[in-house]
Formats: structure tokens, C-alpha cells, sequence
């Protein structure tokens, strides 16, 4: 009885008629009730709004997978890269949200008598267990928009807010339900190009569901690491402690197992933000921070917002927004320091896809010999001091093919400057293959070589292969083995105009996306970095501009001019600044020019090498430690919660709201 009529006070209390004369809380209420049936009339009927969500979707997936057949009709021509079924989705979503984001009155009291009784938690808000996970689905998908060829950068920011919020209050495992439907959006949108590589969706469902089980982890760690007593009435610390544990996440995935996956690191979506400029001073693990950090406090500001804390709000936003834009304002140097080189890249094309192997690949070399001499003949009177071909230029090697030798060394003489080219060695008696970089000079033969460290596994070798070839047959596509190479990932090839060797960075292909291996080389003493790359199986997906993502950071991240060349594109010079100075198209045959400056100063990321990554490491498990301690004093309760006083909150009470669950 007291209960009732308790509540019956505190609806009448609450009653938006009595609260009108409260000032500005009065003034809020009713803003509040009018919104909730505004969103309550636009979604009174879901089936159009899931219809408008689902329609877009599968426009984009068949836009997508027919190479953008459709885009003619999809394309809004408001935005480069905004379509109708994209404007479709967001205005689906936003009214299947728009009910849910303000309750009514009474719902608000039973929230409030909820927390009472759960000793002053959180509850997770007014979405039912199914918007929760839209939600989350929205967020992962948002997420994956900021990268290319979309390139939204801010949508990084609203993605992890959308996840922090989807699991404020939710149990181990919930959030990591949630965290798994947040990486699902994510992956299978970001790396639908396996699709086009492979010739079957099976691979693609594969890589983005484990890929999405480390969201998932990182979930069910959340949910413990939130707890700590040392978080507690802490908002700052909160956000911070949640980024510190994506990021330790995001490391592990990118390291492990068969050497990780770094594809998806929110670092690489911010190539055209201000965050890029903090790359030289922590790399991949301070600019992912950095993104989570901001995306946590957005989340705090909606949470705020939601209980009219307009001041709280905006000192969340404001500090979201500083972090977001004041690394814009540190400077980045690109003038060179050793000299410069002329550098051409040729991107040579390659033929249509169906003939002999061997016929394949020595037209593919022909064509790149016969771009090396148009490019000699566009310098004209400069003098360039190298030039690049692609990885797999001549998978038919050289070194032992006179056929091969004889093309590579006519388009070496024709332009007066040592090659870079990519080859395939195939050790004798052995089943196994070597993706290697080698440098050649006309009359001389090849120099210096480097071969590919990190195999892409599934993709250039099988791990387990007699497993795996009961689950599928795919894995008998890769059919030789590739090794991995033992050396560092550095060349060295002779300038003429300098009259001295120069050491060159390599990482070929997917390796860009492994940062000890890029920074290995420029310890090394490289004073410019080469990425030999090759496209051809990903047809006109994003993965190659995911790609020169990659060289962008790099180039940033180690204040080294960056060369990406590709057989089929998008090859880029690229400065040490993340400037792109020359870039091709894909599926075209073209040579590029450019002046780049070289460079030998160490930054600060280069110098600190794993110490911010083992930080994160340690910061990441001492929370989750703390955490799980700190819930296992008293089983079924969470001791980091404060008591919750019988009456309302002050209007000036402001606890965070990330941690907490119900």
C-alpha cells in the first residue's frame, strides 16, 4: 500500500501540468512529453520504418555487389558519396528510435522507483531488448561509413557512442550479444570485398563474425572493468578506462591468431581528421584512443541530456569536441632532410582474367615494362632516380626466367633508374613460395630483396589446411603455400644523384596494416616507405582505398614519404605529411611522377615502438582485475555503486552512467 501510493504522488508530483510552473525543469518536462508523442505518432506503425531500413540495406548490398550497377539510380547527387538507399536507412532508423529516445512521464517514474530498488543503479533506458540491438547494429554500421571510400570520419565518434550506450546497464552476457551485433554491422559491410576475392560469401561471413567476437569480448570485459571503485563517480575516468580497453582489444585482434587482422583499427578512419596529426606522437594506439574517448563522451552527453542536465551535456560535448578538433593545431613537418628523389610508380593494368597462368603473368610484366617507358618519355629531361612496379609485376621471376630477365632489364635501360618490382621465388625442392621485393638495374641484374613477412592466412597460405579442407574446398584455391620471410623489412638501392645507397622501408600489401613492421624498417634506418601492392582480386571494392588509408597513417604516423603502387590501383605518392600529391584511378594503366623528400628524424612513435601498446595493456587488465574484484565481495551486487538516496535526485546530481548496471 505504501508503495501505491507513493507512486500515485509521484505521478501527480511529476505531472507535467503541475510541473509548469517549475521554471526551466517545467519547461523541459513538457518539451519531453511532446517529443515522446510526436515520436509516438511518426512510429506509430514500424512496418514502414523496417521496410525503409531493410530496402536500403539491400540496395547498398546489390550496388555493392554488382560493382555499383545501380548507382546511377541510387545516387542523390547531394553528396559524392550519399545515395537514396543510405537516405533511406538513416530515415528508417531514426523513426524506429524516435519513440524510444524520450519516455513518457510514467515511464519516467518507474525508472526512478526501479533504480531505488536496485540500490541506485541504471537501468539501460527505454529501448526494448530489440532496439537495443538495433542500436548497436546502427552504431557498428555508422562505424564502418567512416571509412573508405565513404570516409565519414565523424560517424567513428557517434559509432562507439552508439555501442557504450547499447550496453550501459547490460549484463556480461548481453553486452557481449551486444558488442557482437555491433561487430557484425561493422566487419561484414567493411570487408565485403573477401567476397569479391574469394568468389564466395563464406569466407566474408567467416572473417567478420571472428572478427566480431573481439567486440564481443570487449563487451563481457565492459561489463566487468565498469565496476572498478576507483571509477566510481568518475565520468572521465570511465570514458577513459573504456578506451583504453578497445584499444587493448583492438591490438590483440590485430596480433592474434596467424598474426591478426589490424583491418578495421579506428585510427585508419581518421586520415582526414584532426586527429591524424597525433600519429607521430603515439600512433594507432593514441589516435584509436583518442576516437573511443570522444565516442565515450558523447555517449555521457546523451545520457546527461536524457536527464535535463543541459550544463553536464555540454561540458561532455565540449570535451568531446576539444579532443576531436584541438589535434588539428600540432604541426606536421614534410621538408626533407637527406635530399630528395624523383620517383615514378607504374600501375601497368592486367588482362582480363581466364588465361594461362604463365601467359597471365607475362603479359602482366609487359605491360608494366611498356609503362615504364611511357613514364620515361613523360619525364622528358628530369632525371629519375627510381621507379617502382607492383607487387606480382613479374610473378614469373626473373632471376631464372631469361624471357622475364630480358623485359625487366629493357624497361631498366629505358628510363636510366633502378627498378622495384615484385616477383615470386619458389625454392627448389621444396613446396613452398616466397612474395618478395627486388631491386634491378639494366646490365647488372637484381640487388637487394625483401620477402613478405606476414602471409595472409587463408588468402597466401592454408594454417591447418587438412582441417580446414573438411569444412571447405576453398582452401585448395591456394594451392602452393607461401613461406614467411626471415629478413627486416628494409632494401637498399644506389642513387646516382646522391651518389649513395638509400634504405627503403618495405611492407608489401597487407603488411601496411602492421605497424611493428613498418617501424622496424624505419628504426632500421629507411628514409622512405614503399607499399607494392596488388588489387586485382578485390575488383572496384573499397579495399584498395582502405588501403592507401593505411599508407596515409603511415606516411603521418613515421614522417617518411610514402609510395602505395598497385597493378591495377589506387597507387598514390604520398608525402610525409599524409598528402596526396599524385594518385591513380582503378583498373587503368598509368605512371605517376613526384619529388619526395627523404627524411631520417625518429617521431616519438617511432622512438616509444610497443611501450603504448603494452600501457594499454596493463591499464586495460588492472581495470578489469579491480572490476571483478570489486563485484566478487558480495555476490548479485556491484559494490562500486553508491547508495542511492530514498528521495529524487537534486537537480544538481549528476552521477556517470556508463558504468553502472542493473
Amino acid at each position: 500500500m505504501h508503495d501505491e501510493r507513493r507512486l500515485r504522488l509521484q505521478r501527480r508530483r511529476d505531472h507535467p501540468r503541475r510541473r509548469g510552473s517549475r521554471g526551466a525543469r517545467g519547461r523541459a518536462a513538457a518539451v519531453g512529453v511532446v517529443a515522446w508523442r510526436t515520436g509516438a505518432a511518426l512510429s506509430r506503425g514500424r512496418l514502414p520504418a523496417l521496410a525503409l531500413v531493410l530496402g536500403g540495406a539491400i540496395a547498398n548490398v546489390v550496388d555493392r555487389a554488382g560493382d555499383g550497377v545501380v548507382t546511377d539510380y541510387l545516387h542523390s547527387g547531394w553528396f559524392p558519396t550519399f545515395n537514396i538507399a543510405d537516405t533511406a536507412i538513416v530515415t528508417g532508423v531514426a523513426l524506429l528510435v524516435l519513440r524510444v529516445r524520450a519516455g513518457s512521464p510514467r515511464q519516467e517514474v518507474e525508472r526512478v522507483n526501479a533504480r531505488r530498488r536496485n540500490g541506485g543503479a541504471s537501468l539501460p533506458g527505454l529501448m526494448p531488448p530489440g532496439l537495443v540491438l538495433v542500436g548497436a547494429g546502427v552504431g557498428g554500421w555508422a562505424t564502418s561509413l567512416a571509412f573508405p571510400d565513404r570516409g565519414w570520419w565523424p560517424l567513428a565518434y557517434a559509432g562507439m557512442a552508439c555501442l557504450l550506450l547499447a550496453m550501459r546497464g547490460a549484463s556480461l552476457v548481453r553486452a557481449a550479444g551486444i558488442g557482437l551485433v555491433w561487430g557484425l554491422a561493422f566487419f561484414l559491410p567493411l570487408v565485403h570485398w573477401a567476397v569479391q576475392a574469394t568468389g564466395s560469401a563464406l569466407p566474408w561471413v567467416a572473417l567478420s563474425v571472428f572478427q566480431a567476437l573481439y567486440v564481443a569480448g570487449f563487451g563481457a570485459l565492459w561489463t566487468y572493468a565498469r565496476r572498478a571503485v576507483w571509477l566510481t563517480g568518475r565520468p572521465l575516468a570511465q570514458a577513459v578506462t573504456a578506451a583504453v580497453l578497445w584499444v587493448a582489444i583492438e591490438q590483440v585482434r590485430g596480433s592474434w591468431p596467424f598474426g591478426g587482422f589490424p583491418w578495421g583499427f579506428l585510427a585508419f578512419s581518421q586520415t582526414e581528421a584532426p586527429l591524424l596529426r597525433l600519429a607521430p606522437y603515439g600512433g594507432e594506439v593514441l589516435v584509436s584512443a583518442f576516437v573511443a574517448v570522444t565516442g565515450a563522451l558523447i555517449a555521457l552527453a546523451l545520457q546527461y541530456l536524457r536527464r535535463t542536465a543541459v550544463i553536464a551535456a555540454t561540458r561532455a560535448l565540449l570535451a568531446a569536441v576539444l579532443l576531436a578538433g584541438a589535434p588539428g593545431r600540432l604541426p606536421l613537418t614534410a621538408g626533407p632532410e637527406n635530399g630528395s628523389l624523383l620517383v615514378g610508380a607504374v600501375q601497368g593494368n592486367v588482362p582480363q582474367q581466364g588465361a594461362d597462368w604463365a601467359e597471365q603473368a607475362r603479359d602482366v610484366t609487359a605491360n608494366h615494362a611498356q609503362g615504364t617507358e611511357r613514364l620515361a618519355a613523360t619525364a622528358g629531361r628530369r632525371k629519375l632516380d627510381l621507379v617502382v612496379w607492383p607487387e606480382s609485376a613479374a610473378d614469373i621471376d626473373p632471376r631464372t626466367d631469361l624471357a622475364q630477365a630480358s623485359t625487366v632489364d629493357r624497361a631498366a635501360a629505358a628510363v636510366g633508374a633502378p627498378l622495384l618490382l615484385g616477383t615470386q621465388r619458389f625454392p627448389d625442392g621444396q613446396d613452398i613460395r616466397y612474395n618478395e621485393i627486388i631491386s634491378w638495374t639494366a646490365g647488372a641484374g637484381s640487388g637487394d630483396a625483401y620477402a613478405k613477412q606476414h602471409p595472409v592466412p587463408f588468402g597466401e597460405y592454408v594454417p591447418f589446411r587438412a582441417f580446414f579442407r573438411q569444412l571447405t574446398p576453398l582452401v585448395d584455391r591456394v594451392a602452393t603455400d607461401m613461406a614467411a620471410g626471415g629478413d627486416p623489412a628494409v632494401m637498399d638501392v644506389w642513387i646516382d644523384a646522391l651518389g649513395r645507397d638509400v634504405r627503403l622501408a618495405t611492407g608489401i600489401c597487407f603488411e601496411v596494416a602492421y605497424a611493428d613492421l613498418i617501424r622496424e624498417g624505419v628504426l632500421d634506418g629507411a628514409e622512405l616507405i614503399v607499399i607494392p601492392t596488388n588489387n586485382a582480386s578485390f575488383g572496384r571494392t573499397p579495399e584498395s582505398t582502405q588501403q592507401l588509408a593505411m599508407s596515409r597513417f603511415r606516411a603521418v604516423e613515421h614522417g617518411r614519404s610514402t609510395v602505395q603502387v598497385s597493378t591495377v590501383g589506387v597507387s598514390a605518392m604520398i608525402m610525409p605529411d599524409g598528402t596526396v600529391v599524385a594518385r591513380t584511378g582503378l583498373f587503368t594503366d598509368e605512371e605517376l611522377i613526384a619529388s619526395l623528400p627523404l627524411r631520417t628524424t625518429l617521431t616519438p612513435a617511432a622512438r616509444l615502438g610497443t611501450t603504448p601498446q603494452t600501457a594499454v595493456y596493463v591499464l586495460a587488465a588492472a581495470a578489469v582485475v579491480s572490476g571483478a574484484l570489486a563485484g566478487s565481495r558480495r555476490p548479485g551486487r556491484d559494490r562500486s555503486r553508491r547508495p542511492f538516496p530514498r528521495r529524487l535526485r537534486a537537480a544538481d546530481d549528476h552521477a556517470p552512467t556508463l558504468r553502472v548496471r542493473a
